[in-house]
């Protein structure tokens, strides 16, 4: 529970707040419980596997990115990411500091910034995401295995619909 109200409590109040009211329950449903559905997915996993390594689940992402497409510019770690550059710039400047990766100006344009991973960003990362992903099957865990494929599916259609639209 993460508020004072249970599920249930939240569901009822907002029954009795709308009525009267026409709208489309079930797709804010599907938006109210993908919103929760995130939150707590980001929440457990910086409770458990990330705060082991005291990583956020920003830091824990431009990680991800790097180490999957390294070398990368800035720019592209922000649009991979979905986050601002100034955020990007804080959380860099952490990692760095903690000796996960570098920042180097582009050979080709001197003003980018490409970032790569260190060796011990690597090591990091090689020890660190497949703990990621034990807890990804925890997660994952009360829907049907036969049934996650098509689950995951609806949730690209659901991004790429967001993100045409904006």
């Amino acid at each position: 529970m993460a508020g004072p109200h249970t599920l249930a409590e939240t569901e009822r109040q907002v029954e009795t707040k709308l009525d009267g009211l026409t709208l489309d329950y079930s797709a804010m449903a599907v938006t109210s419980n993908l919103f929760r559905a995130a939150n707590a997915v980001r929440n457990h996993f910086e409770r458990t596997v990330l705060s082991q390594n005291n990583l956020s689940w920003t830091a824990f992402v431009v990680l991800w990115v790097v180490w999957i497409w390294e070398p990368i510019e800035t720019r592209q770690i922000a649009l991979e990411g979905g986050f601002s550059k100034a955020t990007l710039t804080g959380v860099l400047s952490t990692l760095e500091g903690r000796g996960w990766l570098v920042r180097e100006r582009s050979t080709m344009d001197g003003r980018l910034v490409v970032v790569t991973l260190t060796d011990a960003g690597r090591t990091l990362m090689s020890t660190l995401f497949p703990a990621f992903n034990v807890q990804e099957q925890h997660i994952a865990s009360p829907v049907d295995p036969k049934k996650r494929d098509e689950l995951a599916e609806m949730l690209l259609l659901v991004t790429s619909n967001v993100e045409k639209s904006t």
